[in-house]
């Protein structure tokens, strides 16, 4: 739309900021992830947390300012995909559908040459808010064999009922005759140039799943029986994307919390979590995409984050670690 039709770039900025939160949801639980990863890490590396596990605290405890922005993060992805990723896309398509169904008129640059359709050109030396033009130079070379170009100081472009309009004021149309190659001048005060015929614009546009709200997911209208897997799995989807940010955080700390800590860092540690991550995201979104054909499929997209968040919950118990603590001071006092 930027290239081919000219869209301004306040335009661009615009719907650049409404596919904001489509992106804030997917990078929202990756950012967490790769937050908990560094600042645990770090604390390993300078021994920061020997410190705090020979001070008696446990795992749970550790992780709990890490579960906690977790939990935060979670509403902030459940607001996300509930509203605002639905209401900013149904405003972003509703612009796009009108941008590519609104009058030629909306898309001219000043100073540009605007390729409205094939082989008709437009050049505008100046716009006002009205909608008038000025400095007009059309190029019309719908029939190849014998162009034609208009200039005129003012002119607008009006709809029709055969499509949109130029009416050109204080200006003249040449044409140069193929067989002679002579150049025909005319002069005119007024002049009214078809674009071409007008394509119709549907009046209801069928909204896609990314462009509902979640009550609209679940509660199927006829209209939407044909597609109603698609719509489904879409609600499905957001219910489980805001989950992924407490299993980032999760797997991210048994795996960090775990085990020996070395000053030199948990490198192999880290990488595990990031398979594990990648994993999720795999089963997820491959889940995600064959639910459609195959229904109970759906399941899977609640497995794939709940799965790892108990199994990680489970392995963040300190019962090992105590024993083992109690076993070590057995041996130094016998008594």
């Amino acid at each position: 739309m930027i290239v081919n039709q000219g869209l301004s770039l306040t335009l661009f900025v615009y719907l650049t900021l409404l596919l904001l939160p489509t992106f804030l949801g997917i990078i929202l639980p990756i950012a967490l992830f790769a937050s908990v990863v560094f600042t645990y890490n770090r604390l390993i590396v300078d021994s920061e947390m020997v410190v705090l596990r020979g001070g008696g605290c446990s795992r749970m405890r550790l992780g709990r300012p890490a579960i906690t922005l977790a939990v935060f993060v979670t509403l902030i992805c459940y607001s996300l995909t509930t509203y605002f990723i639905p209401a900013s896309y149904r405003e972003f398509k509703d612009l796009q559908f009108n941008l590519r169904n609104s009058l030629p008129t909306v898309l001219l640059q000043e100073n540009v040459f605007n390729t409205v359709m094939k082989n008709v050109t437009i050049y505008i030396r100046s716009r006002s808010v009205d909608g008038s033009l000025s400095g007009i130079v059309i190029h019309d070379a719908r029939y190849l064999k014998q162009p034609v170009t208009m200039m005129a100081e003012h002119g607008s472009i009006v709809s029709s009922k055969n499509g949109p309009r130029v009416i050109l004021v204080r200006g003249n149309r040449q044409e140069v005759n193929p067989k002679d190659g002579q150049l025909s001048l005319l002069y005119f005060d007024q002049y009214v140039f078809d674009i071409g015929k007008e394509k119709k614009v549907p009046q209801v546009r069928w909204r896609e799943p990314r462009e509902r709200f979640l009550p609209s997911l679940f509660k199927i209208s006829k209209s939407d029986q044909w597609n109603y897997q698609k719509l489904l799995v879409e609600g499905h989807h957001r219910l489980v994307m805001p989950i992924l940010p407490i299993a980032f955080t999760l797997v991210a700390l048994v795996l960090l919390l775990t085990g020996d800590f070395k000053r030199r860092g948990q490198f192999l540690r880290i990488l595990w979590a990031i398979a594990v991550i990648i994993l999720i995201e795999i089963v997820l979104q491959g889940a995600r995409n064959q639910a459609p054909k195959i229904m109970s499929l759906t399941i899977l997209m609640y497995l794939a984050p709940t799965v790892p968040a108990v199994i990680a919950t489970w392995f963040m118990r300190d019962k090992l670690f105590i024993n083992k603590r109690k076993r070590v001071r057995s041996r130094h006092h016998p008594k």
